[in-house]
């Protein structure tokens, strides 16, 4: 039986941990007409071959024995974070007739399950039916695959507007595009509207995201946690949460979070990076290593796995006195370089880990040349939070005596002067330095200078010398290469343009300086900041 007329060209991938189940799937798919039938029994396996290239078809079993990780665990990480098209049906296939969470994901997602036992033609309707809706909808995703995010948004609107087939969907995919084009309200209004009709997870949480996007930072907690007294086991609310913790500085609370969130979804890749990395920074070492460990047990050969979890597995063990696992972390990262000699970061990454090294082994003035090179980047355009965090957590591992005076402290000033631009980056400062005093006066004390640097220019603006203002914040951001000061010149400028008769001489050396010194920063305490937001539809086809 052909269930359309193309599918002798799909790709499809079988994952089920019986080889007997295994083999039965894959004589179905090519029963039904399937052109070329792939097959794993391990979901690592089947996570590295999807991220490799894209299939059309993946059948996959729900539970895997010997393992945490099960098939929806990998059906919401790949969809996460970009490693899965829109494109591709995914059938999740299993045993639990009353497990309802399948039901909902597979809901959502828009693709299908199957209750075993089934037969050969169920799972042919199912398929049948699941490309069906990629052919109804494949102007949304031709025009998502063309970058007109746009022409999507306006697409997935005239659907959801006009009640059309799959009208829910493209009600999420169009709230998703307008987060991704900083409509927030818009996309507010959607979910708020879908969350009123059907009080579905997504959009609850998809009005918190909107207000999280917009700033609206109270709001978007209470919208949050209202939605996990109801859903406890919502794990993407988790990730939202967190988010929202570790953006307000609150990292104690973050870890309690991430720890929830991971237990939840144990196979899960990135959120055991977020909670053993989190963890680090609080200084909850044994936990840290374990949840590591395990991620990069789990995926070191994954794209979704950050070699940063190897530096700080080199930390822990030299921490714990454990030449041999230093030395296995070391030489881990040295493959990631091997891989991409071209990487600043990754050079840093192992440039930090034989500085350890050669401290495990007593070599302390070949270890302090090597932190003083990391130093010398500190001035840099491209130096940003991560390399401060890696140069303090080396730094105050440097046996203090060995160290001439003032020369930490005055390093510790110079990267909280430039990066600490909030309380979130602050905390994470401190935690770096492991809480040791006297740094985290100083790094704190910096936090208040930039603080009173922004409130005498904000005095300035009020009394109505607004180009004093601006010039007083490119000086000192300038000085400081603090991304705050740098921004915070360039909206006074733009606000107050009127009565700033050099104005454009102004705008033109704030945007220099936000060039070369306002990157956006991409991972905060382990948790990334860009790319795909908690608890969102992937955008990628």
């Amino acid at each position: 039986m052909m269930i359309d007329r193309d599918i002798d060209q799909a790709h499809a991938l079988v994952i089920d941990g019986n080889v007997t189940s295994r083999s039965v799937m894959a004589a179905q798919l090519r029963d039904l007409g399937v052109g070329h039938v792939k097959q794993t029994g391990r979901v690592n396996e089947a996570r590295l071959a999807l991220e490799q290239r894209p299939y059309d078809i993946v059948l996959c079993d729900y539970h895997f024995e010997g393992t945490d990780m099960s098939g929806q665990d990998l059906l919401d990480e790949l969809r996460r974070e970009n490693q899965l098209p829109y494109s591709t049906v995914f059938i999740m296939v299993t045993g639990d007739a009353s497990y309802s969470k399948v039901v909902e994901a597979a809901e959502a997602a828009l693709d299908s399950y199957l209750i075993k036992p089934y037969t050969a033609s169920a799972l042919g309707e199912r398929l049948s039916e699941a490309r069906r809706r990629k052919r109804v909808l494949c102007d949304i995703f031709e025009a998502l695959e063309r970058g007109q995010l746009d022409v999507a948004a306006k697409i997935c609107l005239r659907r959801y507007q006009g009640r059309e087939s799959y009208w829910m969907f493209s009600a999420r995919l169009a709230a998703e595009l307008l987060l991704k084009m900083d409509r927030h309200d818009d996309a507010r209004q959607i979910y708020e509207a879908v969350a009123k009709e059907k009080n579905v997870s997504w959009a609850r949480l998809g009005v918190a995201r909107a207000q999280f996007g917009a700033g609206e930072i109270n709001p978007a907690r209470r919208s949050v946690e209202a939605l996990l007294r109801d859903s406890p086991e919502h794990a993407d609310a988790y990730d939202v949460l967190g988010s929202l913790q570790v953006d307000q500085g609150e990292l104690a609370q973050a870890l309690v979070t991430y720890r929830t969130a991971s237990q939840l979804t144990p196979g899960c890749l990135l959120r055991l990076q977020h909670c053993g990395t989190l963890a680090f920074y609080q200084g909850e070492r044994d936990e840290a290593l374990r949840l590591l460990e395990r991620t990069a047990g789990m995926g070191i050969k994954s794209k979704l796995f950050d070699a940063l979890t190897l530096l700080l597995i080199a930390f822990l063990r030299f921490d714990s006195a454990d030449p041999k696992g230093l030395v296995v972390a070391h030489d881990q990262i040295k493959r990631f370089c091997e891989r991409h000699p071209e990487s600043k970061r990754l050079q840093r990454l192992e440039q930090a880990a034989s500085a350890l090294r050669l401290l495990m082994t007593r070599n302390i003035d070949e270890a302090l040349a090597v932190a003083r090179r990391l130093a010398d980047g500190i001035e840099s355009d491209h130096f940003d939070v991560e390399a401060s965090n890696i140069l303090l957590a080396l730094w105050t591992r440097l046996p203090e005596k060995e160290v001439p005076a003032g020369e930490l402290d005055t390093l510790a000033r110079t990267i909280a002067m430039r990066f600490c631009v909030s309380k979130a980056v602050t905390e994470v400062l401190v935690a770096s330095a492991q809480r040791r005093d006297p740094l985290l006066t100083t790094i704190r004390s910096c936090q208040a200078e930039i603080t009173a640097i922004a409130e005498e220019a904000m005095a300035h603006s009020v009394r109505g010398r607004p180009r004093s203002a601006v010039e007083s914040l490119l000086s000192k951001g300038t000085d400081t290469r603090n991304a705050k000061l740098i921004e915070m010149a360039g909206l006074v400028a733009r606000r107050h343009a009127d009565s700033i008769e050099d104005r454009d001489s102004l705008l033109a050396e704030a945007a220099t300086l936000q060039k070369r010194f306002c990157q956006p920063i991409t991972h905060l305490a382990g948790v990334r900041r860009t790319g795909r937001s908690p608890g969102g539809l992937v955008l990628r086809t």
